[in-house]
């Protein structure tokens, strides 16, 4: 059977030594953020995720869902009883403004809790995550009436939330959308279309869901520009806050997925329902896009949180299981065979998903980190930066981080042998869930198309170029320390491939944007590699200045200081050969004719 540990000492580690949470202690919000609070925080929010949810994830992935005869959707057996326990905890309104009965803490400690959250049940993640992504999106955009009427219930934990994008003819092309909001004398919009794949469209865990969808007015483009925003709650919400009369929203169908089985996949029927416009007419997109932004950082979090569950699970058995003798000779006489740990494939698929997952919780905290300071920070300069920096690593957290982060389930799979494709040992489910990482929120070639095409020449470039100072900045001062040069070294030879990419596609993307196309995904995980490997310099200079001042935890610092070098001798030369995939071009991708295939 499966298990799972909160990694509640490597957050800790990353938020002390590595971010030092402490020196952010005079912005708004970090005052209450105290060592003591926030390892309270971890060590109950993880002793929660693995008592109450981690149980509910196999009896979820067996379930399912279901949609009865009268439209409504059951959850898997214990999830709307953990899901109350999960509000009654506080989970719900930790990073949430005060003034809408939130804890108002730093969106870095959500993260944290996000990973525990996922890892141990990804399904059940997918309500409360999808809830407070809605909050954020009524808060930058929502009218003060739309405020007060919806935050205080969905902070709580009470009222869901929805994104409704997608239909069924259009994905990504959100400029295709057929779904009309047309309006009424009384301000409101009847809202009348189809949408599908939408997470928790219906459920039995809070007695309202407040869906937010995308949709058309009369004469407006047809285009993403004539896009607008609308509340529509499934049930209608009286002037005293009482819930009112159903809502002509239904849900019409639910997806039977190949995983997270117990997040309810809904395809949504919208009859004339009751919205409320959120912000202006036609900029609805820019209201989506920040639920979106949110809930892309918290994808990446669940290819990190899968490949973590994953990883603890492969290292048990690899523990327990023993098969052959080492290529070295017997390291247990008293046994017929040795462990799988003497084996030195087996040590490399466990290596490098402990390097992966190590480095991308940092750079999920670190990203965490830049979005409380893109509010918050007390200079100008600073929140420019912040935002500059989250904005161009959002995309490569989801993308590259969920596709290392499946590519780390099917290893850690392999690890198990015959055993890991048999239901009954619970690696299956950590593949077939972190599949679906890779394409919602924006596919990953999406993404990657985002970072060139987007996030790079955004301001000049100022975002990238402001990276690369960073890295080029840290390295130099880690060459100085014997313990970190070598490290050093690797990511100073990973920058140069990934600035060397850079140069390439500027050069040649505009000749032909097919170029920039036919490398988005390589450049992306170029980015990835060196974003981690920044990660881990960080790491291995905290953990040497750790072992320096003599630490108790000599154990777990060293093993930092030898998986940060496994990582820049056996990772980080990948941005090499993915750079010259890139510098290849598009000529051969795009020549044959479509026959040909």
């Amino acid at each position: 059977m499966p298990q799972y540990t909160a990694p509640v000492r490597d957050v800790r580690f990353v938020l002390d030594q590595v971010i030092g949470l402490e020196r952010y202690s005079n912005l708004p919000g970090f005052e209450n953020a105290t060592p003591d609070m926030v390892n309270a925080i971890l060590e109950e929010g993880g002793k929660f995720m693995a008592e109450v949810l981690f149980p509910l994830n196999r009896t979820g992935d067996e379930q399912g869902c279901t949609r009865h005869a009268d439209g409504r959707v059951t959850t898997p057996k214990g999830f709307p009883e953990a899901y109350k326990a999960y509000a009654a905890a506080g989970w719900t309104t930790l990073g949430a403004p005060a003034e809408f009965g939130g804890q108002g803490l730093p969106h870095v400690l959500n993260i944290a809790l996000e990973e525990f959250q996922a890892t141990a049940n990804q399904a059940f993640a997918m309500y409360p995550g999808l809830a407070g992504a809605a909050v954020s999106a009524i808060l930058v955009a929502g009218s003060d009436t739309q405020k007060r009427t919806f935050l205080p219930k969905m902070i709580a934990g009470e009222w869901a939330g929805t994104m409704n994008l997608t239909e069924p003819h259009c994905g990504t092309d959100l400029g295709l959308i057929r779904t009309r909001a047309e309006p009424q004398a009384d301000g409101s919009y009847k809202v009348t279309g189809t949408k599908i794949f939408i997470s928790g469209g219906d459920q039995d865990l809070t007695e309202n869901i407040v869906h937010l969808v995308l949709a058309k007015t009369p004469g407006a483009p047809d285009s993403t520009k004539g896009i607008s925003l609308f509340i529509v709650p499934k049930y209608l919400v009286n002037d005293d806050g009482s819930l009112g009369s159903k809502n002509a929203v239904s849900c019409g169908a639910i997806e039977h997925k190949m995983g997270i089985r117990g997040s309810a996949t809904c395809v949504m029927n919208y009859d004339g329902a009751t919205g409320y416009l959120v912000g202006e007419e036609n900029k609805g997109l820019a209201g989506m896009f920040v639920m979106m932004n949110i809930a892309r950082l918290g994808v990446g979090v669940q290819g990190l949180a899968q490949a973590e569950g994953a990883y603890q699970n492969a290292v048990q058995y690899a523990k327990d299981r023993r098969q052959g003798r080492s290529l070295t000779g017997a390291k247990d006489a008293n046994e017929k065979a040795d462990t799988l740990f003497v084996h030195p494939d087996i040590r490399r698929m466990l290596m490098e998903a402990k390097a992966f997952t190590e480095g991308m919780r940092a750079l999920c905290l670190w990203g965490g980190i830049q979005s409380d300071l893109a509010h918050k920070a007390a200079t100008e300069d600073e929140r420019q930066l912040a935002d500059d920096l989250l904005s161009l690593l959002t995309p490569v957290i989801k993308g590259y981080g969920t596709d290392k982060g499946y590519d780390v389930c099917t290893n850690m799979q392999q690890v198990f042998g015959g055993h890991g494709y048999v239901e009954e040992w619970g690696m299956s489910q950590y593949v077939r869930d972190a599949r679906i990482a890779m394409i919602y929120e924006g596919a990953n070639g999406i993404q990657a198309l985002d970072l060139v095409g987007r996030k790079l020449p955004a301001h000049g470039g100022r975002g990238v170029q402001a990276f690369f100072s960073i890295v080029t900045q840290e390295c130099a001062a880690a060459k100085a320390n014997p313990a970190t040069a070598s490290i050093a070294a690797a990511l100073e030879a990973g920058l140069g491939d990934l600035q060397a990419a850079t140069m390439w596609l500027m050069a040649n993307g505009m000749k032909d944007p097919n170029n920039a196309g036919a490398g988005s995904v390589a450049y992306m995980h170029i980015m990835g590699l060196v974003a981690i490997g920044l990660m881990w310099l960080r790491m291995a200079v905290a953990a040497d200045k750790a072992l320096q001042n003599g630490t108790s935890d000599t154990n777990f610092m060293k093993a930092k200081l030898v998986t940060a070098r496994f990582y820049a001798e056996r990772m980080l030369p990948d941005t090499l050969s993915l750079r010259r995939k890139l510098e290849a071009g598009a000529e051969t991708l795009m020549e044959l004719p479509v026959e040909a295939f």
